[in-house]
């Protein structure tokens, strides 16, 4: 039976690599994680080189594959499946290896899944295997983003500098593979940023900006973050100009300022009664971006 993992070309002269991986899904609240990991694959120019193919994984009903024309061929299609990819940098400047993994959260036989990831890992020689998450908390957007996370060695969690979750609960393809690891005696980490949960709807590139940093950090390494440092000011920007004008939601925001002054972790998930009015800044946040936009040209 051949293996759902397909390694195109297993590069040369492995140095201790480090895996990380992201999913899209449950585990990716404002598509903070998966931000995060694309783009850290686009500024080290990483190179796929493998990949888990999604036939045992996905029900294709809700994970759809996509229908696009192929490159310079105006009348030839392909079709892109839900598969997940690994890629690999391999840099002078990097102290090891980094392989990047980026996939929509399996729907199917996540023990066989894991061992894919395992297996992957266990023939690249990887030292570390580390996730990306990002979590709904109550949390305000005015402050620095807060980071969670677990590690199997305490130095590890000192290094990236995360304080252990008290979470107990349901738990994601992000769970699974951590304590997989962990029972197959490999080294892992597992890196969350809480994201406000009353702008989930929104991509945020500031909750993406803080996981890279960290990242960068456990790394020693430097990337130009520009782009995602832009993102995240005019992402402040528009939130600011809304809230000022929502006299409801800036009530909500400086409640949940003082909360966090006064508490070491947040709460994953809000009361239902304190819920704040998620699906009006959300409906403002839209309606004010689309009025930023330049007219189109009338014809």
């Amino acid at each position: 039976m051949t293996s759902p993992l397909v390694i195109e070309t297993l590069p040369d002269n492995l140095r201790r690599p480090i895996l990380i991986m992201a999913f899209e899904g449950w585990n990716d609240a404002a598509e903070a994680a998966t931000t995060a990991a694309r783009f850290l694959i686009g500024a080290w120019s990483a190179e796929k080189f493998a990949r888990i193919d999604p036939e045992e994984f996905y029900h294709f009903g809700l994970a759809r594959p996509q229908v696009r024309f192929k490159a310079g061929s105006e009348t030839e299609r392909e079709i892109l499946w839900p598969a997940t990819e690994f890629s690999i940098v391999q840099e002078p400047e990097l102290a090891r290896d980094v392989i990047v993994g980026v996939a929509i959260e399996p729907h199917l036989k996540w023990q066989t899944y894991c061992a894919m990831v395992l297996e992957l890992a266990s023939t690249c020689q990887v030292s570390l295997v580390l996730t990306l998450g990002a979590l709904l908390a109550e949390v305000p957007h005015t402050k620095p983003v807060r980071l969670v996370g677990t590690a199997t060695d305490p130095e590890l969690a000192r290094r990236l500098g995360i304080r252990p979750t008290r979470y107990e609960g349901p738990t994601g393809i992000v769970g699974v593979l951590n304590t997989t690891c962990r029972e197959h005696g490999m080294a892992t980490a597992s890196l969350w940023a809480n994201v406000p949960h009353y702008v989930s709807g929104i991509e945020n590139p500031k909750a993406a900006l803080a996981l890279v940093q960290r990242v960068l950090g456990l790394l020693d390494a430097r990337v130009d973050l520009t782009d995602l440092e832009e993102a995240t000011k005019q992402f402040e920007k528009n939130l600011a100009e809304i809230v000022s004008q929502n006299a409801k939601v800036a009530a909500y925001v400086k409640k949940l300022e003082a909360k966090a002054a006064e508490e070491e972790e947040p709460e994953p998930v809000p009361p239902a009664e304190e819920l704040p009015p998620a699906s009006d800044l959300v409906a403002e946040i839209e309606q004010f971006l689309r009025q930023q936009r330049p007219d189109e040209p009338k014809g």
